[in-house]
């Protein structure tokens, strides 16, 4: 058995840019699922304004964030599957933290297509979170709010002429090894991310 690599270094990231972007009935308009991406890299500003609008820190005084939670859990993490590895994203330094060195991405959904994108975001639910929550709730709660993150990262990429789709065709107990979560952390969707493929290629 080869010796695991060790993981890649954090990254910190430029502060986001808050302001400007497409209105958002100009967004909505142009929202859409899209499957066929270019191997071009998102710049870490450009990444750093994509994890900002998904699950940033809208309100520093208070630590809460861009989507909605329910109770305040934030149980929701958004783990950054690059060729370079895997990251977790740390909303409060608004910076990427190494967890797996190598490219996972072909780990992250069952279509060919998922490992030609740069970016592929990991939707992880820490139930060790939800303090409180009964059996129903552990169920019912983290799903919903990765679906408010995974709406953000739309309305996103379609104000940024980004390609994605939300991604529920995915071995979640393989990713969930791969990126060495315990039990009580569970991979609850993948979203690809990157520039739509040049249609002439």
């Amino acid at each position: 058995m080869k010796p695991s690599l060790p993981p890649p270094p954090a990254i910190s990231l430029p502060p986001p840019e808050t302001t400007g972007g497409m209105p958002v009935m100009s967004a909505l308009k142009l929202r859409i699922s899209s499957r066929s991406f270019s191997p071009r890299p998102l710049t870490d500003a450009m990444l750093s304004r994509l994890l900002w609008a998904a699950n940033g820190i809208n309100r520093p005084e208070t630590g809460q964030r861009t989507a909605p939670s329910a109770c305040n859990w934030q149980e929701v993490d958004l783990y950054v599957i690059r060729e370079d590895g895997a990251y977790r994203y740390d909303p409060q330094k608004h910076r990427l933290i190494g967890v797996v060195a190598g490219d996972l991405r072909p780990a992250a959904g069952v279509q060919a297509f998922v490992a030609k994108a740069p970016v592929v975001l990991a939707f992880v639910a820490d139930l060790a979170r939800m303090r409180g929550a009964d059996a129903d709730g552990r169920s019912f709660y983290p799903p919903c709010d990765t679906g408010y993150v995974s709406a953000n990262v739309y309305l996103f990429c379609a104000s940024e002429g980004l390609a994605t789709v939300a991604l529920v065709s995915v071995d979640k107990p393989a990713l969930q090894k791969r990126l060495g979560l315990p039990v009580d952390q569970v991979v609850t969707l993948t979203q690809p991310v990157g520039y739509p493929a040049d249609p002439k290629n």
